[in-house]
């Protein structure tokens, strides 16, 4: 597809185009926010407009500019500009792209640029297909992808390619658009009188959630959809506003970013006794159709690893919640999920526990090798022929079921109980006992 086909568009009738394509920025001045990469004097926007690009992956939400970047290359640059989808086309067709790209370079010495869209569906094989004419220059590729390239891009690619992330758009960005829309008489809804009330403003620009698309095609169907007043003017109010968006998107990709940013922030949460906090990043993971599943068991993970000891019942809930949404399934599986991320959350906290088995991993990993003492061996069968079991203190024929004896030799102590919660009664029974071993310990030796 050349530049010609590619901005068909504009022999369209503009009424007939969504507003939000109508309003695709046509120079760099026109793109708000990302100022980070085409800020004056960054490298990116000074390639642009010397037009002299290097490969480039561009990543980042929906509606932040990555494609309207795209268009204002090929509208500005003096390269062949090809655009395709990586859904759209196989093996077959990137030799053939390359094939012309190659012949169009030998012949009139005439670069391509190859847009790729949707980069993160290319297999590996797909994308090892782009290398060599990648590394030698043939072809100046823009990949464009929702997903973070470090995972779903090959790293042997990502390395002739330079990676630029576009960030959601800000309020005041989105505020920006928002003018330009109703301003613009060419391209926008200039020749419509609005009357845009600040709840309604303020409405779009929170429910956009920092994506421009969205924010225009709900502006542009409030205003079509509603009658002007008796002042000539449509009004597009805070209920307008709710109508044009209906529902608030989420975005939210349970195989990319989001999906581990989310769920950190919900087990930090949790773990930072914030019950408000780890509710709306559970039910916004849960309205993006998570699987309340894996975050219950992220819940008990934390019952267990942060809580612990402190509260024992806290992984009891955590198992039961488990269970209950096993057996009752969505919607309802929501209340026992929020009764145990409740619980978890405000349960007073230990790590003791986890703590203690890492150091424990540690001594058997690289600590002193020990053989089990032969009064703890099992004495069945021939054992007892063999001595084990011989000398073992049975500890519920001794006060308090408690008596000193060697359970290990060499001990080293692991389990340093906090005094939190439950934990501070485990932590005055244990140093009592701890005591008594020690004091044993003590007459054995002046008795040697």
């Amino acid at each position: 597809m050349d530049t010609n086909d590619l901005f068909a568009i504009k022999k369209a009738k503009l009424e007939n185009i969504p507003l939000a394509l109508r309003m695709t920025p046509k120079n760099l001045d026109e793109i708000f926010g990302q100022d980070e990469i085409l800020g004056e004097g960054k490298l990116l926007r000074r390639s642009i407009e010397a037009d002299r690009l290097s490969s480039v992956i561009f990543y980042g939400p929906s509606g932040a500019g990555k494609s309207a970047l795209a268009r204002i290359i090929a509208n500005n640059t003096g390269s062949y500009f090809e655009e395709t989808n990586a859904v759209l086309i196989g093996i077959a067709d990137i030799r053939r792209i390359l094939d012309h790209a190659k012949l169009r370079l030998n012949a009139s010495s005439k670069k391509t640029i190859l847009l790729l869209d949707e980069i993160h569906h290319f297999n590996k094989t797909q994308q090892d297909a782009l290398l060599p004419d990648v590394e030698k220059g043939n072809i100046t590729l823009i990949g464009i992808t929702t997903e973070n390239p470090y995972f779903y891009v090959n790293s042997a690619l990502l390395s002739r390619a330079i990676p630029f992330e576009f960030k959601r758009l800000g309020e005041e960005s989105l505020s920006k658009i928002i003018d330009k829309a109703l301003n613009d008489k060419e391209r926008g809804l200039g020749n419509i009188s609005v009357n845009l009330h600040p709840e309604g403003r303020k409405h779009l620009i929170s429910n956009a959630n920092g994506d421009a698309r969205r924010l225009l095609n709900a502006l542009e169907i409030g205003v079509l959809s509603s009658n002007p007043g008796k002042s000539g003017k449509v009004v597009f109010d805070l209920t307008t506003a709710e109508g044009s968006l209906q529902k608030k998107h989420i975005s939210y990709d349970k195989s990319g970013d989001e999906h581990y940013d989310h769920i950190s922030a919900f087990i930090k949460s949790m773990r930072g006794s914030d019950p408000d906090a780890a509710l709306y990043w559970m039910s916004k993971m849960l309205e993006a159709g998570e699987d309340p599943l894996f975050i219950i068991r992220r819940v008990v993970i934390c019952a267990s690893e942060d809580v612990g000891n402190a509260d024992p019942m806290a992984l009891v809930v955590a198992a039961s919640a488990l269970k209950s949404i096993e057996f009752v399934g969505l919607p309802e599986a929501k209340i026992p999920l929020a009764q145990a991320v409740v619980y978890v959350a405000t349960s007073p906290k230990s790590n003791a526990s986890y703590l203690a088995m890492s150091a424990a991993a540690e001594e058997v990993s690289r600590g002193k090798y020990r053989e089990v003492p032969n009064h703890l061996k099992d004495a069945n069968l021939d054992g007892e022929a063999r001595g084990h079991g011989a000398g073992y203190k049975y500890p519920h024929d001794y006060p308090g079921h408690f008596v000193e004896q060697e359970y290990w030799p060499d001990k080293v102590v692991f389990y340093e109980p906090s005094s939190e919660g439950y934990e501070s009664a485990i932590s005055q029974r244990l140093s009592a006992w701890r005591k008594k071993g020690s004091v044993a310990q003590s007459d054995k030796t002046a008795k040697r």
